[in-house]
């Protein structure tokens, strides 16, 4: 899956918690979601606006949490698990890694509880 297709399927699937998704289409996504955050940051102190600057970033990390959420929540259940074993990363830094190595690990190849093998 490319770059602006794992976007679009991904605002697309805005509040879509079923289903997979494949490691491109989060890892993409993801970048973009945390490319823009830093884009708007760095915007911030250029621009010397912090109100603006602030509800601009409130305003987009709001937009897209939940994009981001439901990714993580469709690429756990590539691998089949729960989605809400996206909560281990409430666990300080062990919660991130091990968040990290479930999204690296390849989806079940075949159909699984969750659904069929997304499209890659």
């Amino acid at each position: 899956m490319s770059f602006i297709e794992s976007i679009t399927v991904c605002f697309k699937k805005y509040f879509d918690f079923k289903g997979r998704a494949s490691r491109s289409e989060f890892w993409y996504f993801m970048l973009f979601y945390y490319g823009v955050s830093f884009f708007l940051i760095f915007m911030s102190g250029i621009l010397n606006s912090d109100a603006l600057a602030g509800l601009g970033l409130l305003f987009y990390f709001i937009l897209g949490m939940i994009p981001a959420l439901a990714v993580c929540v469709r690429r756990l259940h590539d691998i089949n698990k729960t989605g809400f074993a996206v909560l281990v990363q409430l666990i300080p830094i062990i919660g991130i890694i091990i968040f990290i190595v479930w999204a690296v690990t390849d989806g079940d190849k075949k159909k699984n509880y969750y659904g069929p093998r997304p499209k890659k």
